[in-house]
């Protein structure tokens, strides 16, 4: 009797030293806290809403890690050789385009129009300010938030009308406009390392 007594007190011992040592990681680790049990359980909006936070992120440091007088940069300047980049986007236009598709793509989920702004998908011609810029592509990721957060289980995949274009979903909508801001974040990438900078999310490793 004595030894199993000695036996469920030890196992006993060694629980409360497990839980908490997995406290403590958890407190210092933001990996060991994202992947422990969070406090309201996960909904398919907030899975979308941090696939855009990441995107978000990626695309504002990068943004902001461009000096202003480089924002109208595109590859074009640079000559190369054997190369065909006549026309192509500068890096503030690439932003801004990130910016009004955000608005295009996310306004159908609410039925919210986007702002007059979005210029087919170009964003404002006359905005050159790397401050306005980057205001103007925060403010698009505040509505992409605000939309995605409206989505439930019995909207997610209801058919909704769009303006000369087959119909389609708020989960293909809430998820192809982050899609669709990662691959002009890896142009955006190639442009800062033409000008010599570092992209943020490469430093330090």
């Amino acid at each position: 009797m004595k030894h199993l007594q000695t036996s469920l007190l030890l196992t006993a011992a060694l629980s409360l030293t497990a839980a908490s040592a997995y406290a403590q990681t958890a407190k210092s680790s933001p990996a060991a806290g994202a992947s422990a049990s969070p406090s309201t359980p996960p909904t398919i909006a907030s899975a979308i809403d941090r696939e855009i936070s990441i995107v978000e992120k990626e695309l504002i440091d990068a943004a902001e890690a461009m000096p202003e007088a480089k924002f109208d940069f595109s590859p074009e300047k640079l000559n190369l050789p054997g190369s065909d980049y006549k026309g192509v986007r500068t890096f503030g236009e690439q932003l801004k385009h990130v910016a009004a598709s955000n608005y295009l793509i996310w306004s159908p989920i609410t039925g919210e129009k986007p702002p007059d702004t979005v210029n087919d998908g170009k964003g404002p011609d006359n905005m050159k300010a790397k401050a306005d810029i980057l205001k103007y592509l925060k403010d698009s990721f505040a509505f992409g938030h605000k939309a995605v957060a409206t989505l439930n289980d019995s909207n997610l995949v209801q058919p909704i009308p769009r303006n000369n274009k087959p119909p389609t979903t708020r989960l293909f909508l809430a998820t192809f406009a982050p899609a669709h801001a990662f691959d002009h974040y890896g142009q955006l990438i190639e442009y800062l390392r033409m000008n010599g900078i570092v992209p943020p999310a490469s430093r330090g490793r």
